[in-house]
C-alpha cells in the first residue's frame, strides 16, 4: 500500500461541503450538516482539506488533452466516433458545447469550492500547525485556479468564499491577471508556510509551491521573478534520478526528482457513470493497447497514440525517447504481444502513462489503475529556470545552460553550447522531449507564440484558448461574452 494521503470519497460522504455526484461549478446540494457544527477540530480541518485534495484526480483529463491538442499525439480511440469531445479538441473543432471541456470546467470549480470551503472558515478554530492546513488548502485553490486560467483565459473568481447555488447569476468572470494575481498571493503564503518535506507522501511541500509559482511567473512572462524562485527550487531538496527508465513505474513514484504528484490508488471500484469519482488515474486506461496481450502491459482504449513526428523529435542515442513512447509493432516483433490496431494507429503509444501488469485489476480496470501522475518533476523545474534565465531582461545564458544540460547530461546527450535565441530553442526543443506525454506541450506552445506553426487547425487569436462551456454561459444568465472564435 502507498504511503500517502488517501483519497476515499466514502470519507467525503461526511464532510459537510460535499457536492452533487457530477461536482459542478456550484454546490447545487444542501449541505449535510450544518457548518456551526462542523470546523470544530483540526480533524475536522483535515477531513476538509483531504476532500480538496481530491479533485486533483481528476485533473486526468487535463493532462491527456493537453497532450491530444498539442502535435505531441492524436485522439485515438476506436473510431472517429469514440468520445466525439476529445476527436474535436484533436481536430481542434471544439466548440462550446463540448462535453470534455464542460467537465475540465466543472471539476476545476469542484476543487476551488472545497478549497474555498475551508477558508471561509479559516477563523473558526485554531490548533497547532493550522498554518500549514491553510498553507496546503491555498495551494490547492491555486492549482486549480491556474488550470482554469490555461484553459479559459477569464474565469470568475471567488477567494475564501464558496460559489453557491444561485450566485452564478450575478458573478462575472474576472480577468486573467486579476486571476493570476491571487494565484501568485495563494503560492506565495503557501510557500512561506509549507515544510521542505512532509510525513505523508502526496501532500504539498515548499518546493511544490515555489515550482508552481515559477511556472505561473512563466505563463505570464515575468522571467525575472520566475527566475528567482525557479533557483530556490534548484537548491533542493531534489535531485534527477539517476535511472530515467524508473521514474514511471511504481517504484519511481514519489522519489527525489518528485516535486509535486497526484496520489492515485487501485484499491477502489469505479465506473463511467461518474468518472472524476475513480481514485485510479483515468487516463492511464484511455491510453492503453487496444486488446493487448502480452509481456508488461493491460490493454486499454488506445486513445492519445504519440505521432511518428513526436517519436522521431528525440536525438539519436536519447534513451528516454523509449521510456516515453512505446513502439508496440517492436515489442510484438521481439516479444509475440498481440493486440488490435485502434483509430489513427500509429504504432506508438504513450508509454510513461499506461497500465502495467501487476496492479490490482479492481473493476472497471481500465478506470482504477494506481499510476501517480508527475504533476511537477526536478527536470521540469530545470528547464523552467533554464527558459527563465535565458528570456529575462539581462540574461544569464551560462546559468540557463548548466540547468539545461543537466537535463541532457542524465539523457546521456551532449552540452548545449549555444545562446540567445538558439539557446531559447533548444530550451524548448528540451521540454518537448524530456516532458513528452506528460501533458504540458499545447500550454508550452501557445505560451510561447508557437502553436499556429506546430499544431494542425490551429486558428491564431482563438484556439489559444477553450470555448466557456455554453451551459455554463447559460445559467449564469447570459452575462458572461464567450471566448473570441467560438
Amino acid at each position: 500500500m502507498k504511503n500517502n494521503i488517501k483519497f476515499v470519497l466514502g470519507i467525503l460522504a461526511s464532510l459537510v461541503f460535499i457536492t452533487s455526484c457530477s461536482d459542478d461549478f456550484i454546490d447545487v446540494e444542501p449541505p449535510v450538516e450544518n457548518s456551526e457544527n462542523f470546523f470544530n477540530s483540526e480533524e475536522d480541518y483535515q477531513k476538509a482539506l483531504i476532500g480538496a485534495y481530491d479533485l486533483l484526480q481528476s485533473t486526468y483529463l487535463n493532462v491527456m488533452l493537453g497532450e491530444i491538442a498539442s502535435d505531441n499525439t492524436l485522439a485515438g480511440g476506436e473510431s472517429a466516433t469514440d468520445v466525439p469531445g476529445i476527436q474535436e479538441i484533436d481536430d481542434m473543432v471544439h466548440t462550446d458545447v463540448n462535453a470534455q471541456l464542460r467537465d475540465i470546467w466543472r471539476w476545476m470549480y469542484a476543487g476551488v469550492n472545497r478549497a474555498n470551503y475551508i477558508m471561509e472558515f479559516q477563523d473558526k478554530t485554531d490548533f497547532p500547525g493550522k498554518e500549514g492546513v491553510i498553507a496546503q488548502t491555498r495551494f490547492l485553490r491555486a492549482y486549480y485556479y491556474f488550470e482554469l486560467v490555461k484553459w479559459f483565459g477569464d474565469v470568475p473568481l471567488a477567494i475564501d468564499r464558496r460559489i453557491l447555488f444561485g450566485e452564478e447569476t450575478s458573478i462575472d468572470r474576472a480577468p486573467k491577471e486579476e486571476v493570476y494575481a491571487a494565484i501568485e498571493a495563494d503560492l506565495i503564503y503557501a510557500a512561506d508556510n509549507l515544510p521542505a518535506v512532509q510525513a505523508e507522501a502526496g501532500r504539498v511541500t515548499q518546493g511544490a509551491a515555489r515550482a508552481l509559482l515559477g511556472k505561473v511567473y512563466l505563463y505570464q512572462d515575468k522571467f525575472t521573478e520566475a527566475a528567482e524562485v525557479l533557483d530556490l527550487v534548484v537548491a533542493g531538496p531534489y535531485d534527477l534520478v539517476t535511472d530515467y527508465n524508473s521514474i514511471f513505474e511504481q517504484e519511481g513514484e514519489n522519489n527525489i526528482e518528485s516535486v509535486f504528484e497526484v496520489q492515485y490508488t487501485d484499491e477502489e471500484g469505479a465506473g463511467f457513470e461518474c468518472l472524476q469519482c475513480s481514485e485510479g488515474n483515468v487516463a492511464v486506461g484511455f491510453n492503453g493497447i487496444r486488446n493487448y496481450s502480452g509481456p508488461l502491459f493491460e490493454s486499454g482504449f488506445s486513445f492519445n497514440v504519440p505521432t511518428e513526428e513526436a517519436y522521431n523529435a528525440f536525438e539519436t542515442g536519447d534513451i528516454r525517447r523509449d521510456v516515453a513512447i512505446l513502439d508496440i509493432e517492436a515489442l510484438a516483433a521481439q516479444e509475440g504481444a498481440t493486440y488490435v490496431e485502434g483509430f489513427e494507429h500509429t504504432g506508438y503509444y504513450n508509454r510513461k502513462y499506461i497500465a502495467r501488469q501487476g496492479d490490482l485489476n479492481t473493476g472497471d480496470a481500465n478506470l482504477t489503475n494506481p499510476n501517480n501522475y508527475r504533476a511537477i518533476r526536478f527536470a521540469d523545474v530545470l528547464l523552467m529556470a533554464a527558459e527563465a534565465h535565458n528570456r529575462k531582461t539581462s540574461p544569464n545564458d551560462a546559468l540557463a545552460q548548466t540547468y539545461l544540460n543537466r537535463v541532457r547530461n542524465r539523457a546521456q546527450l551532449a552540452d548545449v553550447a549555444v545562446t540567445g535565441a538558439a539557446l531559447t530553442e533548444a530550451i524548448y526543443q528540451e521540454r518537448r522531449v524530456e516532458l513528452m506525454g506528460e501533458g504540458h506541450r499545447f500550454f508550452d506552445l501557445v505560451r510561447t507564440g508557437r502553436a499556429a506553426q506546430a499544431i494542425d487547425g490551429f486558428t491564431t487569436n482563438k484556439n489559444e484558448l477553450f470555448p466557456i462551456p455554453l451551459i455554463e454561459i447559460e445559467l449564469a444568465g447570459n452575462r458572461w461574452d464567450q471566448n473570441d472564435g467560438y
